[in-house]
């Protein structure tokens, strides 16, 4: 018998003034290819830790740990402000959004976050966190890079949101884009006043 394997990742929901940026950078990116998918304006969010395939028997033990997670931590507030992409603009493969603000606090619970993943299987990033929400990624191999210097250099208002939820998702992919679904959301601990 074969085990069910989910998509899952831990994310960050956003305000939905982000839909209102999303649709303004859309007009400043060029490509005579349609090779640039945009990530539909319900699923953006920025991604905490991706998991990958993780068996569905282990999701109550993952939403444990969350649980325990979130007690050591409290809530965060941070800014949406400026834009980017990976690995590069001659080539770029992900359009993202700046995240700013009290980042090693952001920094510090995914590290704890990563810990804890990695006693349960999964493991850690090799690369440092970088906090970004994307907005779209580039297919290749057509030979058309897209111009994106227009999406680089734009300026929208800075958008403050507050961080007091984590959640766990999958993510069901489709030829129109993935289903997410919320399989858990844990409350970070209050600021004290």
């Amino acid at each position: 018998m074969s085990e069910r394997l989910l998509r899952t990742f831990i994310s960050v929901t956003l305000p939905k003034k982000i839909v209102t940026i999303s649709n303004m950078l859309k007009t400043t990116v060029s490509s005579k290819k349609d090779n640039v998918k945009w990530v539909n304006p319900g699923n953006i969010h920025m991604t905490l830790k991706f998991l990958g395939h993780t068996p569905f028997e282990a999701t109550d033990e993952i939403n444990n740990v969350l649980k325990d997670l979130v007690v050591n931590h409290t809530g965060m507030e941070l800014l949406i402000k400026g834009t980017g992409c990976f690995p590069k603009i001659e080539r770029p493969r992900v359009l993202w959004l700046g995240v700013e603000g009290n980042i090693s606090q952001l920094q510090d619970f995914v590290a704890d976050l990563n810990k804890k993943m990695e006693k349960l299987g999964f493991p850690l990033d090799e690369n440092e966190y970088i906090p970004h929400i994307t907005l779209a990624r580039v297919k290749y191999p057509p030979k058309d890079t897209p111009d994106i210097n227009n999406f680089i250099n734009t300026n929208y208002e800075p958008l403050k949101f507050n961080i007091n939820r984590i959640r766990f998702m999958s993510s069901e992919l489709f030829p129109n884009g993935p289903i997410y679904s919320i399989l858990g959301t844990h409350f970070l601990r209050k600021n004290p006043k």
